[in-house]
């Protein structure tokens, strides 16, 4: 559950292991099944003799498992095959060191033991995990930040932290609270891991496809349907999978050609499909890795943060839906053939289990507070019924594969996951966390404003450069506090605040992977691709500013503005999604010459201050009054010369 680089783009096509009979196959099979036993023996409690794992022996086992399936799983270069000697021995060295650091896990604990030859060992293993799994700028700013603590006395200003030699840093990295010990490998061993199977789980059923056909049955009619069906497909789908990319790959491959089909330029079914799967991994219930890294970070429950996103997700949907809506409208597209749309009775009667499944995790959730258990008790439940339904039965083969689609799942979210540990352990035992927030303060003037901004701007760069995760993690522990303490804001807010803009650089130039990758599936122009999802995914760029100053729409706090700040957030969309596409619902063409204004009539009517809701409500009355009269005006001229 976690964003990867474009490169990955399905396990099918990353992966080596080939069908269950071959021998990685079978290899990579029994790991997954090791490893999976293993987190149900930690996680439920169960004993032997009356002993249970400690965190760090179950810790150094998950690893050395889960690693050692990367291995085997994921090829060094983009070449697909057999697993020459030298990743053989790179998995069965990384298990090894793991189950002998497992033997020796009580010393570590008690007397501080470590190993530091074997720690650097396990240290340059995980260096090219990382680079496998994210690709070499992930694996660049891992190294430059882990090794930052080499050189920290020689940066100056903000950045001077305390220096440390290679040893220290490597027994910090890997052997300490700060480096793998801590809080990284139990996001991974612990709080996703549940959600992980939970997601293969229902992915070997066939939700994917179920949801696919819901979203078909329900706008697969309507003008610009296609398109509308890829926006809540994504949504559905990227809330499973956590991945922006697999999700482009799994539910483009068909929402994209159906969209090009009906009309839709490839750049715009490309960049629509790249919009939608972004937004997809905050999307409750089941959201990506970087929701439960923010849960711990502020130590909050996960339902909380679940709930925080729920109406930032609905807006950014809301104005991705509208601008689809908009094009269709104005290039006169229609929806599918009546032939082509599934039966919403049908397709409600094949996949009410999913629907069941979704909410039982939900009650499990919220009012069971069952927490990183709830995603485990569902997984039993889609299990159990499965056996309802010939097609999604769990037979014997349907099982090993699930077991598959899981352990993948796991091991490539752990290979991008646990080298994070380097980087909080470098930030972390230098210092520099602190100094930079001071900083940030300072160079901001004390205005709110202006850290804010630069906030954007640090957001966008290091999800430019590496993947969103790093991003909030070093924003979390530097930005964060800043804008916590100038502004006195919602902790909640201010984190998924950061979330949001480390999201931006996967559809913004000029890097903007998701819309690469959704240009890649479409057959379209990259860069042209990219400024089109710049352009769909606008409301993306605002949210964030509007929940940041007004809590209530993150549901914290006082929830009596929602009255009123929610509808005019929804009309302020509106308003922005039809200066964006040249079209507004109710009031028809937006001329080329009002589109600017519009946009800013919309953010103004948007933005939860009062003054600046009033001021742009009266802008909003007055450009609305003057389309409808443009249009009208128009539809007149083409009417008289007809009757001549």
């Amino acid at each position: 559950m976690v964003q990867q680089k474009a490169g990955i783009k399905s396990n099918a096509e990353t992966t080596r292991l080939g069908d269950l009979t071959s021998w990685q196959g079978i290899v990579f099979l029994v790991l997954s099944i090791l490893g999976i036993g293993l987190s149900i023996y930690y996680m439920f409690g169960f004993q032997i003799k009356g002993r249970v794992l400690l965190d760090v022996e179950y810790y150094w086992l998950f690893i050395g498992l889960f690693s050692a399936a990367v291995f085997i799983s994921m090829p060094a270069t983009k070449k697909v095959g057999s697993p020459p000697w030298y990743d053989i021995l790179l998995a069965v060295v990384i298990l090894g060191v793991c189950v002998f650091f497992f033997l020796n896990a009580r010393d570590m604990i008690i007397m501080g033991w470590s190993h530091i030859p074997l720690g650097i060992l396990t240290w340059v293993i995980m260096m090219e995990a990382a680079r496998r799994s994210g690709g070499f700028s992930y694996f660049l700013v891992v190294l430059l930040l882990g090794i930052y603590p080499l050189v920290a006395h020689w940066f100056p200003g903000i950045f001077k932290g305390i220096n440390y030699g290679f040893t220290q840093i490597i027994e910090a990295h890997v052997f300490r609270n700060e480096g793998m010990m801590g809080i990284t490998t139990k996001i991974i061993a612990e709080i996703i891991l549940g959600f992980l199977v939970f997601a293969g789980v229902l992915l070997a059923t066939g939700a994917g496809d179920f949801f696919i056909d819901l979203a078909n049955a329900i706008f697969g009619r309507y003008r610009g349907g296609p398109a509308k069906v890829s926006v809540v497909a994504s949504a559905f789908f990227g809330s499973l999978s956590g991945s922006v990319f697999s999700n482009i790959v799994g539910t483009g491959s068909i929402t994209i050609r159906t969209m090009k089909k009906t009309g839709y330029p490839a750049e715009y079914a490309g960049a629509i499909e790249a919009c939608a799967s972004t937004g997809g991994v905050l999307m409750p219930p089941v959201m990506g890795a970087i929701a439960f890294v923010m849960a711990v970070t502020i130590g909050v429950d996960y339902s909380v943060i679940m709930i925080a996103a729920i109406l930032p997700s609905f807006l950014y949907y809301l104005g991705l839906l509208l601008q689809v809506d908009g094009y269709a409208a104005r290039a006169g597209l229609t929806g599918l053939p009546k032939e082509e749309i599934p039966s919403l009775k049908s397709v409600l009667g094949r996949g009410w289990p999913f629907l069941s499944v979704m909410i039982f995790l939900i009650w499990g959730l919220l009012v069971m507070r069952w927490e990183y258990l709830a995603p485990w008790y569902a997984s039993v439940l889609m299990f159990a019924l499965s056996f309802l339904n010939r097609q999604t039965w769990m037979t014997p083969k349907r099982v090993l594969t699930t077991i598959r689609q899981i352990g993948l799942l796991i091991s490539q979210t752990a290979a991008i996951i646990l080298p994070i540990a380097f980087v909080v352990s470098g930030l972390t035992i230098t210092g520099v966390s602190g100094s930079v927030t001071s900083g940030l303060v300072n160079l901001g003037g004390g205005n709110i404003y202006l850290v804010l901004f630069m906030g954007i701007g640090a957001c966008y760069i290091l999800g430019m450069a590496g993947l969103s995760i790093v991003a909030y993690i070093f924003l979390s522990v530097t930005l964060a506090p800043a804008i916590i303490t100038l502004g006195g804001m919602n902790v909640v807010a201010v984190h998924l605040f950061i979330v949001y803009y480390a999201m931006l650089s996967g559809i913004t130039p000029p890097v903007a992977a998701a819309a690469f990758l959704g240009a890649t599936v479409a057959g379209a122009p990259p860069m042209k691709t990219a400024w089109t999802a710049m352009r769909l995914g606008i409301v993306i760029y605002f949210v964030p500013l509007f929940f940041v100053f007004q809590p209530a729409l993150v549901l914290q706090g006082n929830l009596y503005p929602l009255f009123y700040i929610l509808s005019s957030c929804i009309l302020g969309i509106a308003l922005i999604s039809g200066g964006c596409e040249g079209y507004l619902q109710g009031a028809g063409r937006v001329p080329n010459w009002a589109r600017g204004p519009l946009l800013f009539a919309g953010f103004l009517l948007s933005f939860p201050t009062l003054l600046v809701t009033i001021v742009g409500l009266a802008l909003s009355a007055v450009m609305i009054v003057t389309i409808v009269m443009s249009n009208r005006k128009n539809a007149q001229l083409v009417q008289e010369p007809a009757r001549a």
